[in-house]
């Protein structure tokens, strides 16, 4: 147990130094002041609230350090861009850096990701990169936009405290590539009618894609859960030749498109001999298994114990002959 977890920590860590290693423009930055406010109200995250008599602080830098000391509990930031600094069609991601403890995040009234717990189920994820994809559907090009963040700070300093904090664009050459990472369905069951495409997920969990079971509070599950999400493939995008980047699963998978296994992923091993959980999973897709309009994927997880589930990215559909130069991680960003 101790050395899989100590090795899970090295690959982890490794990652993290080649990503941050990464030279990337942003396509625009965010750092500076937003409007903020202590509490916790729906309505602030709407574009119709008027936020105009809230305080105003720097991001990214702690909130006991702009003159909230000592405030732990509930509190929002507020900021706008225009629309027109986007490139209007393509992927947009928002990245936040770090935040101190738990956040959500939404863009003009609508959750687009989050990231721990909030009480009653709290859970940290104080030491998580903040990466969020934006859906084109919610931007407005013409005018402006809103970003609205709710954090939860349990103790010590809070607040969206360092890294990077902007706006990122996917590079043109990958116009055919769909992104898949962000806000999934998870059920901790395992029923075959769970893979079908027209299955009804309305009740299930929210969770975020990559990340570890533990961020929605569910601990050595030793158990199966899946997942569920549903894509749209584009007027036009490639239908053939194309693989699925299943990121890396702890501990094993299978991986359903519209209710057709495309790959899985288990070395029949215990917990401690199973190496299954440091594979990056590719998989091909079968002729004819995406389709134009909505698709749904499903993925069932086998959890040997410790930590489980999709932790780490990339997760996304690729053109076969762009599979070798995704997996290489952080280099589509300009």
């Amino acid at each position: 147990m101790k050395n899989r977890i100590a090795i899970l920590f090295i690959c982890m860590l490794a990652t993290a130094i080649q990503a941050q290693a990464q030279d990337f423009d942003r396509l625009f930055n965010l750092r500076g002041y937003w409007k903020f406010s202590i509490g916790d109200r729906s309505e602030w995250a709407s574009t119709n609230y008027d936020d105009s008599e809230w305080e105003e602080i720097y991001v990214p830098r702690r909130w006991e350090r702009e003159g909230f000391h000592g405030y732990d509990g509930y509190a929002w930031y507020r900021t706008t861009f225009k629309g027109s600094q986007l490139e209007k069609g393509k992927v947009h991601y928002l990245s936040l850096g770090y935040i101190d403890d738990v956040d959500e995040v939404f863009i003009n009234g609508t959750k687009i990701g989050f990231s721990g717990g909030f009480p009653p189920d709290y859970y940290t994820a104080w030491n998580a990169k903040r990466l969020y994809r934006i859906p084109n559907e919610l931007l407005d090009y013409e005018g402006e936009n809103l970003i609205a963040v709710r954090i939860f700070d349990q103790g010590g300093e809070g607040g969206i405290y360092s890294g990077d904090v902007g706006m990122h664009v996917i590079d043109e050459e990958l116009k055919d590539v769909i992104m898949l990472e962000g806000m999934w369905k998870i059920r901790t069951r395992d029923r075959e009618e769970y893979a079908k495409s027209d299955y009804d997920d309305a009740d299930w969990e929210y969770i975020m894609v990559p990340s570890n079971w533990k961020s929605i509070g569910i601990n050595d599950l030793r158990d199966f859960a899946w997942y569920r999400k549903t894509f749209e493939v584009p007027r036009g995008n490639k239908l053939t030749e194309m693989s699925i980047i299943g990121g890396y699963i702890d501990d094993f998978d299978e991986i359903y498109i519209n209710g057709i296994k495309v790959g899985e992923t288990n070395d029949g091993r215990d917990l401690g001999w199973s190496k299954s959980y440091s594979r990056l999973r590719i998989y091909e897709i079968p002729a004819g298994v995406l389709k134009e309009g909505k698709n749904t994927i499903a993925v069932r997880v086998e959890d040997l114990g410790a930590n489980g589930g999709i932790y780490e990215g990339p997760v996304v559909i690729v053109p076969d002959n762009k599979v070798t130069r995704f997996t290489r991680g952080g280099y589509f960003w300009r």
